[in-house]
């Protein structure tokens, strides 16, 4: 499997961020991610999306710069680049992260 390529760290832009979690379905995968705070299989973590439609939102994500894929045998394995976000743009996943949480109905909260 070919090893996937990831923005630098001056190639991290705010407004690439921002469009990536603006869609739904990428920022309940971020917030699943920051939530476990660990490197996690990219079928672990539950979508309501085919998978053909979920690489694209990963490919978006890690385009973006807020998650690093790595290959491990037949694994692709998915985490967050939270201390590179957080440097570039203190407070900003953060915030965003606790909006969504916020928004999220009062059922879905347990």
């Amino acid at each position: 499997m070919k090893p996937y390529q990831h923005p630098t760290f001056d190639q991290i832009t705010l407004t690439g961020l921002l469009h990536a979690l603006s869609d739904p379905v990428r920022l309940n995968f971020v917030q699943c991610l920051a939530t476990k705070m660990c490197e996690q299989p990219c079928g672990a973590i539950p979508t309501p999306v085919a998978k053909s439609t979920m690489s694209h939102h990963l490919r978006v994500l890690r385009e973006a710069g807020i998650v690093r894929i790595r290959t491990e045998g037949t694994q692709s394995l998915t985490s967050l680049r939270l201390a590179e976000i957080e440097a570039k743009f203190p407070g900003v996943l953060e915030a965003v992260l606790k909006a969504a949480e916020a928004e999220k109905p009062l059922e879905q909260h347990s």
